[in-house]
């Protein structure tokens, strides 16, 4: 259950883009895990821009 959470959670702020505010609000998130969530959608949003697996190195492809 709780990874369903998580999944919704991080699939909101991708969709919506990484706005903390906003996953505060429509989940009741504290600012801290709000701003965690909204990081961590950033770096797959770049990622998937850049063409690279986040988990990919700058110099790895």
């Amino acid at each position: 259950m709780e990874r369903l959470r998580v999944d919704r959670q991080l699939e909101e702020a991708l969709a919506h883009g990484p706005d903390p505010l906003h996953l505060a609000a429509v989940f009741g998130l504290d600012p801290k895990t709000a701003i965690r969530y909204a990081e961590n959608a950033r770096t797959l949003l770049t990622a998937a821009a850049e063409g690279q697996s986040p988990t990919d190195g700058p110099h790895e492809k």
